[in-house]
């Protein structure tokens, strides 16, 4: 069945001629058959298809090398930006994070079939509620080829069938790991179009299958703030999303302020280009001439280039002004905008009118202050001393994640597998009729 998979993607990829629109209509309807049977795959089958990518990825690592050398020297001849050149490397660190993810996503708890709040009705019979997969998932990402393998283990231990459009930048990568993905659901004995890449780079498969209602179930893109966009605007599917991830640390006046500084520094520079990077600083009034000297010796030997409100540049002479659009910016690079405020009340207010509704963190060791940042602050991700960089799937025991959404519904935060089944009611009587 592999062999079968790599076959289709290359025949059909070498007719140039071929009409977009019935290719995708084509993938739809072959997703939404072998959703029916991985839908009501047990968890051991998922089990065993699982652990066979892992193990197909593996024994895969120099195929998987190779492919990914071609899509770096294609990068580097494009010229394409260094966060994105940086996010397609696949080498052996890259590969062990990826079974890894496979490996954990499988031990986790099947959610699929669970029965909650099942209790009895005045009427002798039972209702509670089935968790049930969505059926099948577009999936349409930029870049980095981990996404592929991360993509479809959570999708086949949700018991759903997914689409998966990357990044033609990856396009060698991502068939790679795909015909290991294939070999897995081989060995189960599933289908192998329960995920389905789509190898074509042609710009138009991601506008037809943004129109895919009859086979499509819901849109998950991951990338760009334009690709995001483009998705929302022209889906004529439920899309999960988020559009920037303006990210802020609250430094409390009962922060410890070691710790702060730490979660400061780390949150901006463990990782730049990530949308659960640091990119506006809030400081207690009360505690910023001791904390911000600090701050600026720190992020000045990380080469972060800082903007600052009125105050803040009266503590820090060479930080840049920070205009009204700073307050809003998703930098994704070594840049911070930093605003000193009177207290909790005008952080959380601050938070609250130019945020995301992505992550947010306070440092206070003040427990009623940060039970009102917890309550107050409408994000999808609300942490208490801990760096933003841990609003990840895998940091949250998710095993992985299709994407981050800062929507409400129908789900918010990392999207594991919970967030890609849904709820059916189921009722169990013995014989119950209904008089009016």
């Amino acid at each position: 069945m592999a062999k079968r998979f790599i076959e289709m993607s290359v025949e059909v990829k070498a007719d140039g001629d071929r009409d977009i629109d019935a290719y995708m209509q084509s993938v739809g309807e072959r997703a939404r058959a072998a959703s029916r049977a991985i839908a009501a795959a047990p968890t051991g089958t998922k089990s065993t298809a699982l652990t066979a990518i892992a193990q197909a990825l593996d024994e895969a690592r120099e195929a998987l090398k190779s492919a990914n050398a071609i899509d770096m020297k294609a990068a580097a001849d494009s010229g394409l930006e260094q966060p994105l050149v940086d996010r397609l490397l696949l080498d052996d660190s890259a590969i062990d994070r990826m079974v890894e993810g496979v490996l954990q996503v499988s031990a986790l708890p099947d959610p699929v079939g669970e029965v909650t709040d099942l209790a009895y009705q005045p009427s002798g019979f039972q209702v509670g509620r089935m968790r049930v997969p969505l059926g099948v998932i577009g999936i349409i990402y930029e870049s980095r080829p981990n996404v592929t393998a991360d993509a479809a283990s959570l999708c086949i231990k949700s018991g759903n069938a997914c689409i998966l459009r990357g990044g033609s930048e990856a396009i060698e990568s991502n068939k790679a790991i795909a015909a290991c993905i294939a070999r897995g659901l081989q060995k189960a004995g599933l289908p192998d179009a329960v995920v389905h890449l789509v190898d074509t780079t042609d710009r138009a498969a991601v506008g037809s299958l943004l129109k895919l209602n009859e086979y499509v179930d819901v849109i998950v893109p991951r990338g760009g703030e334009g690709l995001i966009e483009r998705v929302s605007r022209e889906s004529t599917i439920p899309v999960i999303k988020h559009l920037a991830g303006i990210c802020h640390v609250y430094i409390d006046d009962a922060a410890d302020l070691e710790m702060a500084v730490s979660i400061a520094v780390n949150s901006k520079t463990e990782k730049y280009a990530v949308c659960n990077a640091l990119e506006t600083l809030l400081v207690a009034e009360s505690v910023a001439d001791a904390v911000l000297p600090v701050l600026h010796e720190r992020y000045s030997q990380a080469g972060v280039v800082l903007k600052g409100c009125e105050k803040t540049r009266k503590r820090l002479a060479d930080a840049e002004v920070a205009t009204e659009a700073d307050w809003s910016a998703e930098y994704l690079g070594p840049t911070l905008a930093i605003r000193v405020v009177e207290g909790l009340d005008e952080a959380i207010a601050h938070i609250n009118q130019y945020g995301s509704q992505h992550t947010d963190t306070i440092v206070s060791n003040n427990y009623a202050n940060a039970r009102r940042f917890v309550t107050e602050v409408d994000s999808a991700s609300v942490l208490v001393n801990v760096s933003t960089q841990f609003a990840d799937g895998f940091e949250f025991g998710l095993g992985a994640e299709v994407g981050i959404s800062t929507d409400k519904l129908h789900a918010r935060g990392p999207v594991g597998l919970e967030g890609l089944t849904s709820q059916k009611y189921v009722v169990f009587g013995n014989g119950e009729i209904r008089h009016r």
